[in-house]
């Protein structure tokens, strides 16, 4: 009887000692609330009596061009007696999410705690007078749901930080990064056990970043850290804002959605429309996270005195009315263990059960799988549903009289548990990077510097041996890296430093390289339309690619990047206003890359990432 093994390589730079990240109550949230709430709330997106279209609400001070000293003097009027922690509880309990996210302080530099280091704070600085951080800290306590915060990077209050900036990603000078220590060991310290630290913006060195990481980790050791710290120095990775990847990735993430995509603070001119609309498409979100594995974090924005948007506060309850229906196809589940998705909808497990969200109706037809289906009832109300299998494909009827339901869900029950079946198995006894699986991670060196990383292989091979010596070849570049190796369930840790040096010779003329293109990318993040797409036209008319001359492989290349700052030691960017590029030769796959505020260190930190 042939035996199949499952080879799954992880390639990771993570920080090993003796921390317990990520924990599984992190893991099983699933749902959780974000809030903006500052002194950018007492604007509302309005500045001299018109609205402020440009930018994010909360970022007001920016896009307004208001004087710092006219701003800072708005604290004056800031007392938001309408905050009610306990029934800001009440409201993410109700609504399903499972912890809370706080503002603690935003790029303004206002904190919303008292702190000892600025008297910028809503204690020193309002009528208000009280440390509202610390009250929603002690009613999430008292709630039974986890605390966790937002703190900003960049500060445009403090002297000795860099100003206003059109991309606030600017570095930190060494006054503000200490200044930053100190603030981040105030809030670890005095606010209880933190579930989470969202670092937003600005552009650290890694010994910043490191040490911001190391700060966190050694005063709270189960508090997760956000992907935005940078250089790597992350618990879990965090998409673009409002962004849903389409694809599973194998690191710990999350994505962070407002519930209008133009702004995360309070914005008083919102067009806000309907309420079950945005429902529906807030749960369509959370199901694409979930089923991908990740966290969903949906922002409020309340009024500066402290109110709830009404409209926010009802999609909320929508959303938790659907969610207690079908909790048990949310909470503690894994994501979709399919490679490809289904026309249908999408897939969560838990043990022996699968759980079906289906989007388009009536039928559906779940294949790829082994195992015997012995039951499906329609989760909310218990109801059984008819289906037939044959092989390892399954047919599910649903009952007419749910047609008008927004996104049902199935719970599939399988006997004796399921097997997904690999859509591709190795027969030979190579492993490569053509006939693996490839293991998605999102990596981020700054703000802007954010890109889909591949950080692992998979590979699901038929041999007859039931033992066996594999024999790993990597490069001298690749030496003393860590990586863990799972076959069948079973993980082991293992570094690069044994083994022999080798010589491979190829024949003349069996490897050609094709020309190398660039075009800028898209949004904060630059991604590109042509990702995942077999083949690119470059040369096709408007398609945005142009050529990358004089580049050879193996040498130093150097150029300008169209604002005046040069190319160095490889190919990357270091120019803002291309925050990211993309190179792509017309015979092979696309290659990103992340643009670095500085030079990389060597040959290996080539600031381009091959898919």
């Amino acid at each position: 009887m042939k035996q199949k093994l499952i080879f799954f390589f992880l390639f990771t730079a993570s920080l090993v000692n003796a921390q317990q990240k990520p924990s599984q109550r992190w893991l099983d949230q699933k749902f959780s609330m974000f809030i903006h709430f500052g002194l950018y709330s007492v604007y509302g997106g309005v500045y001299n009596g018109e609205p402020v279209r440009r930018g994010y609400s909360e970022q007001i001070q920016s896009f307004a061009g208001i004087f710092s000293d006219w701003y800072a003097s708005t604290a004056q009027e800031f007392n938001p007696v309408k905050w009610n922690p306990d029934e800001i509880v009440k409201l993410a309990k109700d609504a399903g999410m499972r912890s809370i996210v706080f503002t603690s302080k935003h790029h303004d530099g206002f904190c919303m705690y008292h702190s000892r280091y600025t008297d910028f704070n809503i204690v020193d600085a309002t009528p208000y007078k009280r440390d509202l951080m610390k009250e929603l800290a002690e009613a999430c306590r008292r709630g039974g749901i986890d605390f966790s915060v937002y703190y900003s990077l960049i500060d445009w209050n403090f002297p000795q930080a860099y100003p206003i900036s059109s991309h606030n990603a600017d570095p930190l000078t060494e006054e503000h990064y200490r200044f930053n220590l100190k603030q981040v060991e105030e809030i670890m310290t005095n606010y209880g056990d933190i579930s989470e630290i969202w670092f937003d913006m600005g552009s650290l060195t890694p010994t910043q970043s490191q040490g911001l990481y190391e700060l966190v980790s050694r005063l709270q050791p189960q508090c997760m850290i956000s992907g935005r710290l940078g250089n790597d120095w992350v618990d879990f990775a965090v998409m673009a804002d409002n962004e849903y990847p389409d694809y599973k990735l194998g690191v710990p993430w999350q994505t962070a959605a407002s519930i209008f995509s133009e702004t995360w603070g309070y914005r008083s001119w919102q067009e806000r429309g309907e309420v079950r609309p945005k429902v529906e498409e807030k749960i369509a979100s959370l199901i694409r996270v979930i089923s991908r594995g990740g966290n969903y974090l949906l922002n409020i924005g309340p009024r500066g005195d402290g109110s709830v948007v009404e409209f926010e506060r009802d999609v909320l309850a929508g959303i938790g009315k659907w969610i207690k229906a079908n909790a048990e196809a949310i909470y503690g589940t894994n994501a979709s263990p399919f490679d490809q998705p289904f026309a249908w909808g999408s897939v969560t497990t838990k043990g022996n059960d699968l759980f079906a969200f289906v989007e388009k109706l009536p039928a559906i037809r779940l294949s790829g799988f082994s195992g015997k289906v012995s039951e499906v009832l329609l989760l909310a109300s218990g109801e059984s549903c008819r289906f037939s299998q044959k092989g390892n494909s399954v047919v599910i009827d649903l009952p007419q009289r749910i047609s008008g339901e927004f996104i049902p869900v199935l719970k599939i029950r399988l006997e004796k548990g399921f097997k997904v079946l690999p859509s591709t198995v190795v027969a030979g006894n190579v492993l490569s990077p053509q006939n693996a699986t490839p293991v998605f991670g999102h990596s981020s060196l700054n703000y802007y510097g954010g890109y889909k990383s591949l950080i692992g292989y998979g590979w699901r091979v038929s041999s007859g041996k039931r033992a066996g010596s594999p024999e790993l070849v990597y490069t001298d570049n690749e030496r003393g890296r860590r990586l863990h190796i799972e076959i069948d369930g079973k993980t082991q840790a293992v570094v690069l430093n044994g083994g022999s040096p080798r010589i491979e010779k190829l024949k003349k003329n069996t490897v050609k390289w094709g020309s190398l293109y660039r075009k800028p990318g898209r949004g904060v993040f630059g991604y590109v339309e042509e990702e995942g797409m077999a083949v690119v036209n470059v040369r096709a008319e408007d398609s945005g690619w142009e050529p990358v001359s004089h580049f050879r492989y193996g040498e130093p290349y150097s150029g300008h990047s169209g604002g005046g700052r040069q190319w160095k030691r490889g190919i990357y960017v270091a120019q803002r206003s291309i925050p990211h590029c993309t190179f792509i030769s017309p015979e092979h796959k696309i290659r990103q890359g992340d643009c670095p505020s500085s030079p990389p260190r060597g040959p290996e930190s080539i600031g381009y990432k091959t898919l």
